[in-house]
């Protein structure tokens, strides 16, 4: 069963219920992980604002901030007993599900295990939906694990003072909010 389970990671809190589920998978099945993460046009393209003080070195700062998230996504995966090894790529020519599709076939994975938004309707012709061209083009079983439905708007002011707005800087610059 499942023993060698690639890992897309962006640092997102999405990409995070990602990587606990795969955690899960894996200490369930004995199995090894692969923690992937990609450097791509779409993260270039993002980080220009925040990286318009580097103008020499913004694709190694992209680099560096990769590696970060893979150090940190492989501590988490090593304290909960499961073994990792982690791998970065740069990829300007190909759209990052195919590099996903692409690495699972070359490591070979048995199981790719993706966050996503489930978002439905504009909000997913808009951003588009990684997670659903990995799943339809993937040669090995594909688990989608959703991120968790926002709370409901808080119906008091003591409850809409106690909502925190939780700010991640992802590696490639852009400001996510969750």
């Amino acid at each position: 069963m499942y023993q060698r389970i690639l890992v897309p990671v962006d640092g997102s809190p999405t990409s995070r219920h990602g990587l606990q589920e795969a955690i899960r998978m894996a200490r369930l099945t004995g199995g090894k992980l692969r923690l992937m993460h990609v450097v791509d046009v779409t993260s270039i393209a993002l980080s220009f604002d925040a990286y318009a003080g580097y103008p020499s070195d913004w694709l190694e700062t992209l680099r560096k901030d990769g590696e970060g998230l893979l150090a940190d996504a492989r501590a988490v995966a090593t304290a909960a007993g499961v073994e990792v090894e982690t791998v970065l790529r740069d990829n300007f020519a190909v759209p990052v599900h195919e590099l996903i599709v692409s690495e699972a076939g070359a490591w070979p994975a048995d199981l790719i295990v993706l966050g996503t938004h489930g978002r439905r309707g504009m909000g997913r012709v808009m951003l588009g939906s990684s997670a659903e061209n990995v799943l339809r083009r993937s040669p090995v079983p594909v688990l989608l694990v959703r991120s968790p439905e926002p709370a409901g708007k808080p119906d008091t002011a003591e409850e809409a003072a106690s909502v925190k707005t939780v700010r991640v800087n992802l590696p490639s610059g852009a400001l996510s909010v969750e």
